[in-house]
């Protein structure tokens, strides 16, 4: 693998981003390079990795003496932005104009600058330089890391044009002195010699897809030099059906990967037998990111038909339920309700959704089936299965373009109506700030939420942190709102309300049954909880316990998934339900029908 000074791993939830950046750090401190491995996902786990309390200044990790990591707070961020930018008036104005701007620095937009200029300064400081050979960037998943690669373009460009002073963040004072910085930032990440980009997927259509899209969209940004790590290849000698049918999927895959990731440099790694989540898993992950082992990509699909899995060998280790009818059952005992489906990327939060969806709808029920989810693959899943369904199922994805549009023209026409030449350019240059965006992604879930009144209302969520964000910016966003358009719509001022109401709102919290994902979404439900919000079930997704495999790899995993099946079921879950790995995909009318 290509190694440069900066280097960013992106790419859809529940690839391996974090255990391939982590493994590529250790592996480089251990070869005697000073590295610094930054996290800036919202729901970062790098502390479940080095079982170390990681903080917003770079940790030492014990045993690895070269090797420091950071995890990005954003809101920790913000608190110190906020306080660094009053102090300098604290002396100069009076208290009730200091309370003022304490207001206007109180929103999400605050936080996505702080947050952003930590970034930017992680990419510019010569301090920085001459202390660290490499800085290995742990990214959000792939629509979080493109919106925050674009920033610098983004912010640098609206302060550049900016003429007024102030914007949606308060006085402009603070950012104007870093314009340099961010521009700065933009030369770094577009120059090959220095920053390297690389797109992780696993061999699967969603996941290729998604990397596909990425690198479109970051070469559209001037970033070109990026290589593609496809991750946990299963390799067999074709004496299991189960994993000669999985081989086979995979291969499918890869042989219609888009043409454009086809074109990039490759590296394939293998499915482990044991998750790479501790420092001797990371080790053998780094064997072969760096050569010293080696796995064929080309291997030869294997014939076997499905008639050859038998399902009445399927062993449940866990006396739990299998499959989401009980929890169909249940929803069907509690019409118009809102059904959000939240948990770590790539754990299956669509597949679920869609599912419980159609299901409802198949039995009459009308279901609006929605994704605040940028990778939005709810068409992918549905395979034109809704329209089998007919009028009971309706389906929206909130376009974060689209909603940027509509938001403008209306707070032009209502707020921009009266006002004068100057004042028009003032809230137009606002309009024109990334935190616009945030603002009307966040009214149109509330609009969709609105929809309950006739209907279930299921929600794919985004991925963890992203969704967490979303939450917590509720009463945020109200004084945002208010500010920008100088009302609050109905739907958001009952939105908060209508989430805590446990006769109105279910959380499923869908998850792996591996260490970090459980252990993310162990998190989420204590913050769930704190705000009044309690989980309705934990679905455990395509475990390998109920598997008929007697593939070594695939039956280790399988051991390694009870302990924290044991756990979700005896210490953190009110009900649960378990969905074992199926040799059919999960797309369609068919496929769907057999989580149930």
């Amino acid at each position: 693998m290509i190694t440069t000074r900066y280097m960013f791993f992106s790419g859809k939830g529940g690839v391996g981003k974090t255990s391939v950046a982590c493994a590529t750090a250790i592996h480089l401190a251990e070869a005697g390079r000073r590295v610094l491995l930054v996290s800036t996902d919202p729901a970062s786990n790098l502390d479940d990795v080095f079982e170390t309390r990681i903080h917003q200044q770079a940790t030492d990790i014990f045993g690895i003496e070269s090797l420091k990591v950071m995890n990005l707070d954003p809101e920790e961020a913000a608190r110190t932005y906020r306080e660094d930018l009053l102090a300098n008036y604290r002396d100069l104005l009076p208290e009730d104009v200091l309370r003022s701007m304490e207001e206007q620095l109180s929103g999400a937009c605050t936080v996505e600058i702080a947050a952003f200029s930590l970034f930017t300064h992680l990419l510019t400081d010569a301090n920085l330089v001459e202390e660290y050979d490499h800085i290995v960037f742990d990214t959000a998943p792939t629509g979080h890391t493109l919106r925050l690669l674009a920033l610098p373009k983004a912010w640098s460009g609206f302060l550049g044009e900016s003429t007024h002073g102030t914007s949606c963040i308060g006085p402009l004072a603070g950012l104007q002195e870093q314009k340099e910085q961010y521009e700065q930032a933009v030369a770094v990440l577009v120059d090959s010699a220095q920053t390297s980009l690389i797109l992780v997927s696993k061999p699967d259509t969603f996941a290729l897809l998604e990397a596909a899209r990425a690198s479109k969209d970051l070469m559209s940004l001037g970033m070109d030099h990026q290589q593609l790590i496809v991750n946990s290849i299963l390799t067999t000698n074709g004496e299991d059906a189960i994993a000669v049918i999985l081989q086979n999927q995979q291969k499918d895959a890869l042989d219609k990967m888009p043409a454009r990731l086809a074109q990039l440099p490759r590296l394939s790694l293998p499915l482990l037998p044991i998750p790479p989540s501790s420092l001797s898993g990371l080790g053998c992950l780094a064997s072969y990111l760096f050569g010293s082992d080696s796995l064929e990509a080309d291997y030869i699909s294997l014939p076997l038909t499905l008639n050859q899995v038998d399902d009445g060998d399927y062993i449940k280790k866990s006396e739990i339920p299998s499959g989401l009818s009980p929890i169909i059952d249940e929803l069907s005992n509690h019409p118009h309700s809102v059904i959000m489906v939240m948990g770590k990327g790539g754990v299956g939060k669509t597949t679920i959704a869609t599912a419980i969806a159609l299901a409802l709808a198949e039995q009459g029920y009308p279901v609006h089936l929605s994704t605040t989810d940028p990778a939005a693959h709810l068409s992918l899943v549905l395979s034109g299965a809704e329209n089998t369904i007919g009028y009971n199922l309706t389906t929206s994805r909130i376009d974060p373009s689209f909603e940027v549009s509509a938001y403008r023209q209306e707070v032009l026409a209502t707020v921009g109506a009266p006002l004068n030449e100057e004042a028009l350019a003032l809230l137009n240059e606002d309009l024109a700030s990334p935190c616009t965006e945030e603002i009307a992604v966040f009214r149109a879930f509330a609009r969709i939420v609105s929809k309950l009144d006739n209907s279930f209302v299921i929600l794919d969520t985004a991925p963890t942190g992203h969704t967490l964000l979303l939450l917590d910016n509720t009463l945020a966003y109200h004084r945002q709102i208010e500010q920008s358009s100088g009302e609050i719509p109905d739907e958001v001022r009952q939105l908060l309300p209508r989430l805590r109401d446990p006769n109105l709102t279910r959380v499923l919290l869908v998850t792996l049954a591996q260490a970090t994902p459980v252990l993310e979404a162990a998190r989420l439900q204590d913050d769930l909880i704190r705000a009044g919000i309690t989980p309705f079930y934990w679905v455990f997704n395509q475990t390998w316990n109920g598997v008929p495999t007697s593939d070594p790899v695939l039956t280790s995993l399988a051991n390694e998934e009870q302990p924290w099946i044991e756990k979700v079921v005896h210490t953190l879950a009110r009900k649960t339900v378990y969905i074992p790995w199926k040799p059919v995909i999960p797309r369609g009318i068919a496929g769907l029908a057999g989580l149930l």
